[in-house]
């Protein structure tokens, strides 16, 4: 729809002569007696791609006008005529289109503020706080070289001072800091390395698959739940998937679906020439 949008708009110079009521109904256009109307005019401008809303009113009634009015010349002369892969496009079209609303108007009817903060209650109610680290590092290749750092360390030297000269880990330009992180983001040795130190305390040389490390542990706090507005958005769009899929089983459940037994060629499906037999 939108590809000729502004050309039709360019080339109308249609003025719509205010009616004493106007609604839905209203008649703007008839071609070869089908009436166009302003509520065809309403649904085509709510179908548009987000970055033509932004555009001035007067532009899109009289664009979207021009164009169901060039669309309406067309179908009019074929829709007499109308293919059987036309037809069958036009069935599909209708259905999708009842269920699409059918389905938005149950997905976003109003959530109520109890059904949302239940929501929440049953997501994060009983989390327990999770234990944040964060710690700092220094990658060498030996266990010798690990060691010597330590006792520098003890002797008072700087530990970001000495990351910065001796580690060959990616977090050595900045003194070895590697943030805040929780169980099971570190490698295993690492992390029971981290989790036995004190605030401030230094460990002994620790071995991974990456090296010999010295680290030391800056700080820890507890990670709370999230506050119910941190996560509100995807409490509701949970609900409101929610809300549709017990739609959906309560309509399957109800409805009277028959599904003949036979057998089907899957290859038929990409056979275009049977929708005109």
């Amino acid at each position: 729809m939108t590809k000729h949008f502004l050309a039709g708009a360019a080339l109308s110079a249609l003025l719509i002569t205010p009616a004493v009521a106007q609604d839905a109904g209203t008649v703007l256009a008839t071609v070869n007696g089908q009436d166009i109307t302003l509520g065809h005019v309403i649904a085509a401008t709510a179908a548009l791609p987000e970055q033509y809303q932004a555009l001035p009113n007067d532009m899109l009634l009289q664009g979207i006008l021009e164009q169901l009015i060039q669309q309406e010349v067309v179908a009019s002369m074929a829709r007499d005529e109308l293919s059987g892969a036309m037809r069958i496009g036009l069935e599909n079209e209708e259905r999708a289109y009842i269920a699409a609303m059918a389905l938005d108007a149950v997905a976003m009817a109003d959530i109520p503020a109890e059904e949302l903060q239940a929501e929440y209650d049953a997501q994060y109610g009983n989390v327990e706080p999770v234990t944040e680290y964060n710690a700092s590092h220094i990658l060498v290749e030996t266990e010798e070289e690990a060691q010597a750092l330590i006792e520098e360390l003890e002797g008072g030297a700087d530990f970001a001072a000495l990351a910065q000269e001796h580690s060959t880990g990616p977090s050595g330009p900045n003194g070895g800091q590697l943030g805040w992180f929780t169980a099971g983001m570190m490698v295993p040795p690492f992390e029971e390395a981290v989790f036995a130190l004190e605030v401030g305390e230094v460990s002994p040389p620790v071995q991974t698959r990456f090296g010999w490390h010295v680290v030391i542990l800056n700080d820890t706090r507890d990670q709370a739940a999230p506050a119910l507005e941190e996560v509100q958005d995807q409490l509701i769009e949970g609900l409101r998937q929610a809300r549709v899929d017990s739609y959906l089983e309560e309509m399957s459940a109800a409805a009277a679906i028959e599904r003949p037994e036979m057998e089907l060629d899957p290859a038929l499906i990409r056979d275009l020439g049977l929708l005109d037999n």
